[in-house]
């Protein structure tokens, strides 16, 4: 027999599912991927029998309640995406918190420190004027060699060598065209 690659896929994702009913037929908890894989299956399956999407996403959120699932597996899966094949065609299914809220002190929660955090404590920091000569703006991310930005954003490169915008991880900034700020930068740390 010949199996396409998503065939594949779903005869994988249906077999995980069935030992996730296995599991919950004897009273064990599921961890994340047998958890995953039952919801994804009854989202198949229901779109499959032609219910309407907004009911797949209610009904999918109750297949496997908070207290079947492992501690942490709600922190760890905030929402699941299934590609379901509908009568009218295949739609991306999305299924926020399938398993429940996530427990804000639980496994794999962030918790924030009280008072201010000192970021990159001890680095030689400056500021420097950034000019986008584009006619489109442009992001800078955090840790971006500034060396090494877009050709029309102007900035004594020299000056810069080393150095980051002082950001925290993950945020970017906007230079919108034609415009001039004077931006807080800091020295990157590791090999350079």
């Amino acid at each position: 027999m010949h199996l396409t690659p998503r065939e594949q896929e779903r005869l994988l994702l249906f077999t995980a599912a069935e030992l996730a009913r296995r599991r919950l037929a004897r009273g064990a908890r599921l961890g994340a991927t047998e958890a995953i894989a039952l919801v994804c299956d009854e989202v198949l399956e229901m779109a499959w029998d032609g219910v309407p999407l907004e009911e797949v996403v209610s009904r999918a959120r109750g297949v496997v309640a908070a207290d079947q699932v492992l501690p942490g597996v709600a922190n760890t899966v905030p929402s699941l995406q299934v590609e379901a094949l509908f009568p009218h065609g295949s739609s991306l299914v999305h299924v926020p918190e399938p398993f429940g809220p996530a427990d804000p002190t639980g496994p794999g929660a962030v918790l924030a420190q009280d008072g201010d955090v000192d970021l990159a404590p001890g680095r030689l920091r400056r500021t420097v004027e950034v000019t986008n000569r584009g006619d489109r703006p442009v992001w800078i991310s955090s840790h971006f060699p500034l060396e090494e930005v877009n050709p029309a954003v102007e900035l004594d490169r020299e000056a810069v060598r080393g150095f980051r915008l002082d950001l925290p991880a993950g945020i970017s900034r906007e230079f919108p065209p034609g415009t001039t700020s004077v931006v807080p930068v800091v020295a990157r740390g590791g090999q350079r």
